[in-house]
């Protein structure tokens, strides 16, 4: 039986980098500095503190997923997370506003949509 290990075919952490972010985690160990990009925290709100709302969904749909270190996509999904629970609470007001049974408008005012 031949005991090699198998190719991974892409398969394991490596395959969630991309090579700019390969590249940058080997300029920081070369350095001997921690694996981590610090700056991003003294360049505004991260995006693990960011309020849900319309900013947020700005943010991260502008954001380029290949550029994410492994712990920045981490970050990335639990705020889209928190998005969805927003966007969740705010569709159930509206159900529950919808069936509370107050009467409807009649109109509907210029400039505004609903």
């Amino acid at each position: 039986m031949n005991d090699a290990p198998k190719a991974l075919d892409g398969l394991g952490p490596m395959k969630a980098m991309s090579p700019g972010v390969v590249d940058f985690l080997f300029s920081r160990l070369v350095t001997g500095e921690s694996p981590e990009d610090h700056q991003w925290r003294s360049e505004g709100v991260v995006l693990g503190e960011q309020v849900p709302g319309a900013e947020l969904a700005r943010r991260l749909s502008e954001t380029d997923l290949e550029a994410l270190t492994p712990l920045e996509l981490f970050e990335y999904v639990r705020a889209s997370q928190r998005l969805v629970a927003w966007a969740e609470h705010l569709k159930e007001q509206a159900v529950a506003h919808y069936c509370s049974g107050e009467p409807a408008r009649a109109e509907v005012r210029p400039g505004r949509r609903g």
